[in-house]
């Protein structure tokens, strides 16, 4: 299909479905037109017009276009309207909205061999086709989704990568999965104790994340006197932090929330990460400090307002087209190699050579 072929397809579209919404302007009435890019889609207004340029309206073009397009392209969804300038004299065609767009959807990436993947994938972590995330970029990493949604799954597949790359210190309050995984990897986990209370098990994940900051802070003097020096990646690793935070002495869960903050405002510089795993990332779970400085955001299993309010508080998942299936929700990278915007995901299926980890 031709670049004019796109635009008139487009605009067929929009001419169907805006009619009755902008009082019978279409572009027929020569109310509106659009033109096509590399980048995306711009849908330009001639104003004076009968209708209202506002949030409304980008939000409705944005679902009559992204439907319309899909597979070929995949609307960026935006939290607000998107105004570009237009180069014209004519200041009734001066503005426009913008409609970013990537080529394609998201495609699954399947690994058949992930002990053999990994090796190949020193620092650098593949999570689709086409969609991968430099570690060294990364500050913090936040993984949610509902009981069942494939987030242990999602995060046995970061511990397998992360492992070639960076030291792990793994809190498992549930004694599950990620304890499972260390053992067969040799690599000790930090989790409940029989005969010890939950307040006693939080303390000693305290005295671990004390001992990381003072490794922030040997580093950072390192670095005051060696600007080049280059450090191993060091990634504390927590699963189900709400199962963490609940119950517990109220003196030990500050100093626990204390901790993680200055980890995570302290730790870029350093390499020095965050790996959190929760149900869902409110202000009970972690200090909104810490979700502020997390810049890989992952929200797996049922998608709706009330599952993004937390990482993605601006979002509208309305007309995200998020494919059915464990292991899909959303993902947003904030970097300056990828696109801003909320994408949809779907986490990597992959295999050992004895079957598939499950």
């Amino acid at each position: 299909m031709t670049k004019k072929e796109l635009e008139k397809y487009i605009l067929q579209s929009l001419n169907m479905a805006l009619g009755s919404i902008m009082q019978g302007e279409t572009s027929y009435t020569n109310s509106f037109t659009c033109e096509v890019t590399e980048e995306g889609l711009i849908f330009l207004p001639r104003l004076p017009a009968g209708y209202i340029i506002d949030d409304n309206l980008y939000q409705k073009i944005f679902l009559i276009v992204n439907a319309s397009l899909y597979p070929r392209f995949t609307l960026l969804k935006q939290s607000s309207a998107y105004f570009i300038p237009i180069k014209s004299k004519d200041i009734h065609t001066e503005r426009a909205l913008f409609f970013p767009w990537k080529l394609g959807i998201s495609e699954r990436l399947v690994i058949p061999d992930l002990g053999k993947f990994s090796a190949t994938h020193k620092g650098k972590i593949p999570l689709m086709k086409n969609l991968e995330i430099d570690y060294n970029k990364v500050t913090s990493i936040a993984i949610a989704g509902n009981s069942g949604s494939g987030k242990s799954y999602a995060l046995t597949y970061f511990l397998t990568m992360l492992k070639q790359i960076s030291d792990l210190i793994i809190v498992d309050p549930k004694f599950d999965t990620p304890s499972r995984w260390a053992k067969v990897n040799n690599i000790d986990v930090i989790h409940p104790q029989k005969n010890r209370s939950k307040s006693d098990f939080v303390s000693e994940v305290n005295e671990n994340l004390s001992q990381i900051l003072n490794l922030i802070y040997q580093r950072q003097e390192e670095l005051y006197n060696d600007s080049k020096k280059i450090f191993k990646h060091q990634t504390i690793v927590i699963d189900e932090v709400l199962a963490l935070t609940e119950g517990i002495n109220k003196n030990i869960k500050d100093s626990f929330f204390s901790l993680l903050s200055q980890i995570a405002l302290l730790g870029r510089a350093t390499k020095v990460h965050l790996l959190l795993v929760s149900q869902r990332f409110d202000h009970n779970t972690i200090p909104v400090s810490v979700r502020e400085q997390m810049n890989v955001l992952i929200q797996v299993g049922n998608i709706n307002k009330k599952t993004t309010q937390f990482l993605f508080p601006d979002l509208d998942p309305e007309g995200i087209v998020i494919p059915s299936g464990k292991g899909t929700g959303l993902i947003q990278i904030i970097d300056n190699e990828q696109p801003y915007q909320v994408l949809p995901l779907l986490c990597p299926t992959y295999y050992y050579e004895r079957g598939v980890l499950v």
